[in-house]
Protein backbone atom coordinates (compact mmCIF):
# COMPACT_ATOMS: atom_id res chain seq x y z
CA UNK A 1 0.00 0.00 0.00
CA UNK A 2 1.27 3.46 -0.88
CA UNK A 3 2.43 5.50 2.10
CA UNK A 4 2.68 9.24 2.57
CA UNK A 5 5.96 10.18 4.21
CA UNK A 6 6.44 13.59 5.79
CA UNK A 7 9.91 15.08 5.51
CA UNK A 8 11.04 17.61 8.11
CA UNK A 9 14.35 19.33 7.50
CA UNK A 10 16.05 20.62 10.64
CA UNK A 11 17.86 23.36 8.72
CA UNK A 12 16.32 26.62 7.55
CA UNK A 13 18.93 27.20 4.86
CA UNK A 14 17.27 26.97 1.42
CA UNK A 15 19.99 24.80 -0.12
CA UNK A 16 21.16 23.04 3.02
CA UNK A 17 22.92 19.71 2.76
CA UNK A 18 20.13 18.11 4.75
CA UNK A 19 17.42 19.50 2.46
CA UNK A 20 19.34 18.02 -0.50
CA UNK A 21 19.48 14.67 1.29
CA UNK A 22 15.74 14.85 2.07
CA UNK A 23 15.00 15.68 -1.56
CA UNK A 24 17.12 12.71 -2.65
CA UNK A 25 14.75 10.41 -0.73
CA UNK A 26 11.94 11.50 -3.04
CA UNK A 27 14.11 10.64 -6.04
CA UNK A 28 15.06 7.21 -4.68
CA UNK A 29 11.52 5.90 -4.28
CA UNK A 30 8.60 6.71 -6.52
CA UNK A 31 6.21 4.13 -5.07
CA UNK A 32 5.36 6.35 -2.06
CA UNK A 33 4.33 9.96 -1.68
CA UNK A 34 6.62 12.44 0.04
CA UNK A 35 5.53 15.73 1.55
CA UNK A 36 7.89 18.39 2.93
CA UNK A 37 6.58 19.72 6.24
CA UNK A 38 8.07 23.17 6.69
CA UNK A 39 9.05 24.51 10.11
CA UNK A 40 10.56 27.88 9.17
CA UNK A 41 7.45 30.01 9.93
CA UNK A 42 6.63 28.56 13.35
CA UNK A 43 6.80 31.10 16.17
CA UNK A 44 8.93 30.26 19.17
CA UNK A 45 6.90 28.01 21.45
CA UNK A 46 5.30 30.00 24.25
CA UNK A 47 2.36 28.76 26.30
CA UNK A 48 0.92 32.29 26.31
CA UNK A 49 0.61 32.08 22.51
CA UNK A 50 -0.96 28.65 22.83
CA UNK A 51 -3.53 29.89 25.34
CA UNK A 52 -4.42 33.04 23.39
CA UNK A 53 -5.01 31.17 20.14
CA UNK A 54 -2.90 28.84 18.05
CA UNK A 55 -1.38 30.67 15.05
CA UNK A 56 -2.35 29.40 11.59
CA UNK A 57 1.26 28.39 10.86
CA UNK A 58 1.18 26.05 13.87
CA UNK A 59 -2.25 24.66 12.93
CA UNK A 60 -1.04 23.97 9.37
CA UNK A 61 2.14 22.36 10.64
CA UNK A 62 0.27 20.08 13.06
CA UNK A 63 -2.25 19.15 10.39
CA UNK A 64 0.54 18.22 7.97
CA UNK A 65 2.16 16.02 10.63
CA UNK A 66 -1.14 14.33 11.41
CA UNK A 67 -1.94 13.66 7.74
CA UNK A 68 1.13 11.52 6.97
CA UNK A 69 1.77 7.86 7.71
CA UNK A 70 5.26 8.52 9.06
CA UNK A 71 7.88 11.25 9.35
CA UNK A 72 11.54 11.29 8.46
CA UNK A 73 13.49 14.05 10.17
CA UNK A 74 16.62 15.03 8.24
CA UNK A 75 18.70 17.29 10.41
CA UNK A 76 22.13 18.80 10.80
CA UNK A 77 23.97 19.03 14.08
CA UNK A 78 24.79 22.43 15.54
CA UNK A 79 27.38 22.64 18.32
CA UNK A 80 27.02 18.91 19.01
CA UNK A 81 23.26 19.15 19.35
CA UNK A 82 19.80 19.54 17.88
CA UNK A 83 19.06 22.72 15.91
CA UNK A 84 16.87 25.10 17.91
CA UNK A 85 14.33 25.43 15.11
CA UNK A 86 13.77 21.67 15.08
CA UNK A 87 13.38 21.55 18.87
CA UNK A 88 10.83 24.35 18.58
CA UNK A 89 8.85 22.40 15.96
CA UNK A 90 8.87 19.28 18.13
CA UNK A 91 7.67 21.33 21.10
CA UNK A 92 4.71 22.65 19.06
CA UNK A 93 3.93 19.14 17.78
CA UNK A 94 3.87 17.80 21.34
CA UNK A 95 1.11 20.16 22.49
CA UNK A 96 -1.32 19.51 23.98
CA UNK A 97 0.34 16.45 25.45
CA UNK A 98 -2.77 14.28 25.53
CA UNK A 99 -3.42 14.80 21.81
CA UNK A 100 0.06 15.31 20.37
CA UNK A 101 0.13 14.83 16.59
CA UNK A 102 3.41 12.96 16.94
CA UNK A 103 2.30 10.57 19.68
CA UNK A 104 2.72 7.00 18.41
CA UNK A 105 3.74 8.28 14.96
CA UNK A 106 6.52 6.29 13.21
CA UNK A 107 9.58 8.51 12.83
CA UNK A 108 12.96 7.98 11.19
CA UNK A 109 16.13 10.04 11.65
CA UNK A 110 18.74 11.00 9.09
CA UNK A 111 21.47 13.58 9.40
CA UNK A 112 24.27 14.98 7.29
CA UNK A 113 27.25 17.17 8.09
CA UNK A 114 30.57 18.12 6.50
CA UNK A 115 32.24 16.92 9.71
CA UNK A 116 33.59 13.47 10.41
CA UNK A 117 31.15 12.19 13.04
CA UNK A 118 27.90 12.59 11.16
CA UNK A 119 25.13 13.86 13.38
CA UNK A 120 25.43 11.32 16.19
CA UNK A 121 25.02 13.76 19.08
CA UNK A 122 22.02 15.54 17.55
CA UNK A 123 20.34 12.23 16.76
CA UNK A 124 20.79 11.03 20.34
CA UNK A 125 19.12 14.21 21.58
CA UNK A 126 16.30 13.97 19.02
CA UNK A 127 15.66 10.35 20.03
CA UNK A 128 15.53 11.35 23.68
CA UNK A 129 13.03 14.14 22.95
CA UNK A 130 10.87 11.90 20.77
CA UNK A 131 10.88 9.15 23.38
CA UNK A 132 9.54 11.64 25.94
CA UNK A 133 6.79 12.43 23.42
CA UNK A 134 5.92 8.71 23.04
CA UNK A 135 6.96 8.64 19.40
CA UNK A 136 7.88 5.37 17.68
CA UNK A 137 11.41 6.05 16.41
CA UNK A 138 12.83 3.45 14.03
CA UNK A 139 15.17 1.46 16.31
CA UNK A 140 18.72 0.34 15.61
CA UNK A 141 18.92 2.17 12.27
CA UNK A 142 21.13 5.22 11.98
CA UNK A 143 21.96 7.33 8.97
CA UNK A 144 24.91 9.51 9.91
CA UNK A 145 26.22 11.05 6.71
CA UNK A 146 29.65 12.56 7.30
CA UNK A 147 31.61 14.62 4.78
CA UNK A 148 28.34 15.33 2.96
CA UNK A 149 29.94 18.20 1.06
CA UNK A 150 31.94 15.59 -0.89
CA UNK A 151 28.84 13.48 -1.61
CA UNK A 152 26.63 16.05 -3.31
CA UNK A 153 26.79 18.31 -6.32
CA UNK A 154 26.24 21.75 -4.78
CA UNK A 155 25.50 23.40 -8.11
CA UNK A 156 22.79 20.94 -9.12
CA UNK A 157 21.74 20.33 -5.50
CA UNK A 158 21.70 16.53 -5.82
CA UNK A 159 23.23 13.61 -4.01
CA UNK A 160 25.89 12.02 -6.20
CA UNK A 161 27.49 9.41 -3.93
CA UNK A 162 26.19 5.99 -5.01
CA UNK A 163 27.02 4.25 -1.72
CA UNK A 164 25.03 6.86 0.22
CA UNK A 165 22.13 6.49 -2.21
CA UNK A 166 22.08 2.71 -1.67
CA UNK A 167 22.20 3.17 2.09
CA UNK A 168 19.33 5.67 1.96
CA UNK A 169 17.29 3.28 -0.19
CA UNK A 170 17.82 0.51 2.36
CA UNK A 171 16.89 2.86 5.18
CA UNK A 172 13.75 3.97 3.37
CA UNK A 173 12.76 0.33 2.85
CA UNK A 174 13.27 -0.33 6.58
CA UNK A 175 11.26 2.76 7.46
CA UNK A 176 8.29 1.72 5.30
CA UNK A 177 8.43 -1.68 6.99
CA UNK A 178 8.51 0.13 10.36
CA UNK A 179 5.34 2.06 9.47
CA UNK A 180 3.58 -1.20 8.67
CA UNK A 181 4.77 -2.93 11.86
CA UNK A 182 4.93 -0.15 14.45
CA UNK A 183 3.85 -1.45 17.84
CA UNK A 184 0.44 -0.27 18.99
CA UNK A 185 1.05 -0.59 22.72
CA UNK A 186 -0.88 1.76 24.96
Amino acid sequence: MTKTIGLICGSLRKDSYNRIIAKSLTDLNDSHHFHFIEINDLPLYNEDIEISGIPETVTSFKSAVQDVDGIIIVSPEYNSGIPGVLKNALDWASRPRDSSVLSRKPVGLIGATPGGLGTAFAQMQIRQILEAMQVHVLPFQKVLISQVDKKIDSDQKVLTDEQTKRYLQQYLHQFIHWIDHTPTLD
